[in-house]
């Protein structure tokens, strides 16, 4: 039985021996004074040590430099309360190997008694190859450099610097042969190469690149999500080119740029090595496209802010001196009116020739003037009656000498179409504005055609505007068409928005169409368009039609109407010169006039019980009450009293619209005689009937 009772004592011996010299983990034995006295070969390998060089060294020396000072206290730490430390719940770090890198680690630890000897069992296990801490390494990485280019976004003011670094930065992080930022052309047929990394190895970019379906980029447009491709050679979702196909860098990853749910752009790395994209990089691209969309975004956002503070500075300027320049006109207009009536003018061919051009050159002023307003939107619109198939002519022959021999223009007017009461300078403005839209859809010529007819059906946009009072045949169509182009169904939405436009840089504001819409709902009409891409584009004005629209002869009869001779008319303006020609109008009108140069005076004839049929007075009154605020007081003390305003530029001329009406009716400087005559007959016709 002795051999039996001496074997287990042989066999612990070697069998330890053995078992920790196999342990797949590396394992380290040390003493309390921090001195390895034991090293496996799993550990020796891990560190690039040696065993009998790991026995000559502390465990301080394989410690990072990071930790290295803080180690022997947190050796003490841990002697103070030895307690097992199992793996894979505890210490995650780093090991120093004999090269100076460093390896991740997790570590346990187990205090071990021999005798009176302390000693400290530490196991080690290498995890810098499992897929977990590859894939957090990975993640770590892709987001140190979302926030470098997050930086470059919050610094650059313009978008291009920053779209310049992403294509390198992108690169570095995936560490692939090339990366590319797509743009998506404002025409939206094309892409084109904004930025281009490509290794030494790796050709660049084509500059250009369709948008079309067959094509990646275009693919990946219309699916509007991310695509990873395997391999070119066998890729048959979209065609490929030659060079991808037969390239080196089979594997690709392209990510759209999506900003208010249209794309306008796609990244597009391509890598050599298979298997290199996957969800981490999808993810990564992602966030880098948010990012370029964010800073294109914000620069968009800026250079609108700006162009609108520029057109209100420009709007509130040319408002600015709209009063006193036109107050300017009626001065010289009028006079230039009364000295044609004089004998001495009338009767000499000279004189009168030199007033006639002078007069032409006060209502070229005028002209600019209104010109001015318009292009601030701030012009008062004179509505009235229109003979649209006439206005359609007339601006086809002006087109066809100016579009060139490639457009081709042509016009049908309905016979029945009746006239539509709009202004007819603004009309013909957005007729023209329409027009230009659609020459530049048609680069290389086409057919532009001009259509106007009753409509049968008012839109319900156009009812809700303007009431029940509109029928069937009080609403007249007017559609310009094209053969360009056209436009998809986004920038189709898009077409009527302020600042929008798909014109390159420099060659279109974006308000084109907008003050078409603005002009045409400050109407009591609706716009529609309909287009798609290839098949050109047209856009309806409706607007709304008159009932029982006059003759001619009636509407020329009503052109000369005249207020009834005696008519009383207390006057109002402070301009001593406007004053005067005013004055001299009505007077060969036959009116007996008072004339005031402020409001308060105005109403202090009220007050003493003096007589009036018509209160005539300018908007803008300098100092004290102005002319709107005056119309309000002087018709609570007389309720009979017409009211006729007059202005060279008023706020309260711009903020008509159908829902918001003015209250009374305002003549616009300058004016002449007869406009004056037939305002003020109009005005004591309303007052007659209120």
């Amino acid at each position: 039985m002795q051999p039996d009772d001496a074997a287990p004592a042989a066999f612990d011996a070697s069998m330890f021996a053995s078992l920790f010299d196999a342990y797949p983990e590396g394992v380290l034995l040390i003493d309390g004074s921090g001195r390895i006295v034991l090293a496996n070969p799993a550990v020796a390998q891990l560190l690039g040590y040696t065993r009998e060089q790991l026995t000559s060294l502390k465990v301080d020396a394989l410690v990072p430099a990071t930790v290295a000072t803080r180690h022997e206290g947190l050796r003490q730490g841990y002697w103070q309360s030895p307690r097992p430390r199992p793996m894979g719940n505890d210490l995650e770090l780093t090991a120093r190997r004999a090269d100076g890198t460093e390896v991740m680690v997790e570590i346990a630890l187990s205090p071990l008694r021999v005798g009176n000897a302390h000693f400290v069992v530490a196991s080690l296990r290498g995890i810098g190859e499992y897929p977990r801490v590859q894939r957090a390494i990975r993640r770590a990485r892709y987001n140190e450099y979302i926030a470098q280019v997050g930086r470059v976004a919050v610094d650059a003011r313009d978008p291009q610097e920053l779209i310049s670094c992403v294509a390198a930065l992108a690169a570095q992080a995936l560490e692939v042969e090339a990366m590319t930022v797509w743009l998506l052309e404002p025409n939206r047929l094309e892409f084109r190469a904004a930025s281009i990394f490509a290794s030494g190895s790796e050709p660049p970019a084509n500059g250009i690149v369709p948008n079309r379906a067959d094509t990646m980029l275009g693919y990946v447009a219309a699916q509007r999500e991310a695509l990873i491709v395997s391999s070119f050679a066998r890729e048959n979702r979209f065609n490929v080119a030659p060079a991808l196909r037969e390239g080196k860098a089979q594997n690709a990853l392209a990510v759209p740029m999506i900003d208010d749910g249209r794309v306008i752009g796609v990244l597009v790395a391509h890598a050599v090595r298979q298997g290199r994209f996957a969800d981490d990089e999808k993810s990564f691209v992602e966030s880098l496209a948010n990012l370029v969309v964010t800073s294109l975004q914000r620069a968009q956002t800026e250079a609108q802010l700006a162009h609108a503070q520029r057109m209100e500075s420009v709007g509130q300027l040319t408002g600015g001196i709209a009063h006193d320049f036109n107050n300017l006109l009626t001065i010289i207009q009028g006079n230039l009116q009364m000295l044609a009536d004089h004998p001495e003018v009338s009767g000499h061919p000279l004189l009168g020739q030199m007033v006639k051009a002078a007069a032409r050159a006060g209502n070229r002023g005028a002209e600019l003037t209104s010109k001015l307003l318009a292009f601030s939107r701030r012009q008062t619109l004179a509505a009235g009656p229109v003979d649209v198939g006439a206005l359609l002519n007339a601006l086809a022959d002006m087109l066809r000498r100016t579009l060139g021999e490639r457009i081709h223009v042509v016009v049908h007017a309905h016979p029945a179409c009746p006239p539509c009461l709009a202004d007819p300078g603004q009309l013909e403005s957005a007729l023209l504005n329409i027009a230009v839209n659609s020459r530049d859809a048609m680069p290389e010529g086409g057919t532009l055609t001009f259509s106007c007819a009753p409509c049968l059906t008012v839109p319900a946009e156009m009812r809700a505007g303007l009431g029940t009072s509109v029928n069937v045949g009080e609403c007249v169509a007017i559609t310009i068409r094209d053969t360009g182009v056209g436009m998809n169904a986004a920038v189709l939405d898009r077409a009527f928005e302020p600042f929008f436009t798909t014109k390159d840089a420099g060659k279109g504001t974006g308000l084109g169409l907008s003050t078409v819409y603005g002009f045409v709902k400050q109407s009591g009409g609706h716009i529609k368009a309909d287009s798609s891409v290839g098949a050109g584009t047209s856009i309806v004005l409706f607007l709304p039609g008159l009932r029982g629209h006059a003759t001619p002869a009636a509407r020329e009869a009503v052109q000369t109407e005249a207020p009834p001779h005696g008519t009383r008319v207390l006057m109002v303006e402070d301009d001593a010169d406007v004053r005067e020609v005013a004055l001299a109008f009505l007077d060969t009108l036959g009116c007996e006039v008072v004339a005031c140069t402020d409001a308060e005076l105005a109403l202090a004839e009220l007050q003493r019980g003096a007589a009036f049929d018509l209160l005539f007075s300018d908007i803008t009154l300098g100092a004290g009450m102005n002319g709107i605020e005056l119309a309000e007081r002087a018709h609570a003390l007389a309720p009979g009293l017409a009211v006729l305003l007059t202005s060279g530029y008023s706020r309260y001329l711009a903020a008509e619209s159908p829902d918001h009406p003015r209250q009374w009716p305002v003549l616009q400087k300058p004016y002449s005689r007869d406009q004056l005559s037939l305002a003020a007959a109009g005005a004591l016709r309303a007052g007659a009937r209120g």
